[in-house]
């Protein structure tokens, strides 16, 4: 059985860039750090992310500033991303130890726009569902209705997404089909309760009580507590009422609420576990810390994370690794050979791809080149079998560093993606190409 931490973030970043914000706050890393105690992921869910059509279009190529912010500062501590994924303004990314690349399986995103009536991105969903050490994960970054007056459509907002998010992985179509789900992000729900008539407290009086910390007097007015008792909308799952402030509505750059609005707990963090016995364990959650992070101001919503522990059985899938026989070295100036060794019974999947990586690559979006296998539709055999792949010559790696090969099977452009091997690192070199025999005197 393998005990694993999550670590979530939720920020509503107001389309502001990260430009030279320290995150060691809001990722908790000196605590962790001097605890000896780093958690197995980071999950960063943002929303209204810049997403200007030059942004936009060169996300494609490079990490949004974001992801390489974060980048940045986790790479040190040897995690990787593993998996981000865009849809307008709404960002999901998920960092993991390098330790637990070989037990991630069929990784999958899917998106759920419910702006304009389901037309456009700046509202809606990101989901990313992954199997781990034997349990399945979902993670769902969500941005519902504005506005104190908009509570029904934030309830359709999440019926639609609920129901429209479909995966491709069986057993594990729908959100709640998996063990652990997380549901987090600018939920949007207020302080204000349409039943009560003109029973309903201004922002100066909102902020009056959070100065005499009556905030359990406050949360009585939350809309998304109201509706998850009411099972409207959230019922399925269950959350640690807040014990920090109201994240909304704050003056940008300060600490001060704007009283044009009243302010109100719209960031927050959901989750659930099934009752369920896998191998003889039952799936445990523990929700460590919820907490919000005042001190960021570069937005007018304060970001909130929250620390979960779960436990997972192992299910020996390491034992489903592709291994490659060692390459000596990658000649720049030629094709070049590459063997690996398919295990017994292996279904080579119908996109299946091995990539070319640096050796301290930080992310699977890293590759210098990839070749499709050749194997798929061929029946599984029950021994191991070695198979050659060449890789063009077209592929030019930097004579510097040493470099790995990934073996990736995946089911398509949308499909789930399991990476199932990683070679020893070798070396480049860039020799003269022999000579034709027509320039020979």
């Amino acid at each position: 059985m393998w005990n694993l931490s999550l670590y979530i973030v939720t920020w509503n970043v107001s389309t502001k860039y990260p430009d030279t914000l320290k995150l060691n706050e809001l990722l908790d890393i000196d605590l962790h750090y001097k605890e000896k105690r780093l958690p197995d992921f980071y999950i960063v869910g943002l929303q209204e992310v810049n997403a200007n059509p030059h942004t936009y279009v060169s996300s494609f190529f490079k990490s949004d500033p974001w992801v390489q912010k974060l980048k940045e500062l986790l790479k040190p501590l040897d995690y990787i991303v593993a998996k981000t994924e865009q849809m307008q303004g709404l960002l999901l990314t998920i960092f993991v130890k390098r330790k637990h690349l070989y037990h991630i399986r069929e990784i999958e995103s899917e998106y759920v726009r419910t702006g304009f009536g389901g037309m456009w991105g700046n509202k809606g969903a990101v989901a990313t569902r992954m199997n781990c050490y034997g349990c399945s994960i979902c993670l769902v970054n969500s941005h519902l209705a504005a506005h104190d007056e908009m509570l029904e459509e934030r309830i359709n907002d999440y019926q639609r997404i609920k129901e429209a998010t479909n995966f491709s992985v069986k057993f594990c179509k729908d959100i709640y089909d998996h063990d652990y789900v997380f549901w987090f992000g600018d939920l949007n729900f207020r302080l204000f309760n349409h039943y009560s008539g003109n029973d309903n407290y201004s922002p100066q009086e909102i902020r009056q009580m959070i100065k005499e910390d009556r905030l359990a007097d406050l949360i009585k007015k939350d809309q998304l507590s109201l509706a998850m008792c009411e099972g409207r909308a959230f019922s399925e799952l269950v959350e640690r009422l807040p014990q920090f402030p109201p994240t909304f509505k704050f003056v940008v750059d300060s600490s001060d609420y704007d009283m044009k609005r009243r302010p109100a707990w719209c960031d927050r963090i959901l989750y659930k576990a099934r009752s369920k016995i896998i191998k003889n364990c039952s799936l445990h959650l523990e929700q460590v810390s919820y907490k919000s992070h005042p001190n960021y101001d570069i937005s007018d919503h304060k970001p909130v994370s929250s620390e979960f522990k779960i436990n997972s059985p192992d299910d020996d899938i390491s034992q489903l690794v592709i291994k490659f026989n060692p390459l000596t070295v990658w000649n720049n100036s030629e094709d070049n050979e590459v063997e690996y060794i398919l295990p017994p019974n292996f279904v080579v999947g119908s996109a299946d791809w091995i990539g070319v990586y640096p050796e301290n690559f930080t992310g699977f979006d890293e590759y210098y080149g990839y070749e499709y296998t050749e194997t798929a539709g061929d029946k599984p055999e029950p021994v191991e079998r070695t198979v050659k792949i060449n890789f063009s010559a077209s592929i030019d790696l930097p004579l510097q560093g040493n470099f790995v090969f990934l073996y990736f099977q995946s089911t398509g452009m949308r499909g789930y993606s399991s990476m199932l091997g990683v070679s020893d690192p070798f070396p480049v070199i860039k020799r003269c190409p022999s000579p034709r025999p027509d320039t020979i005197d």
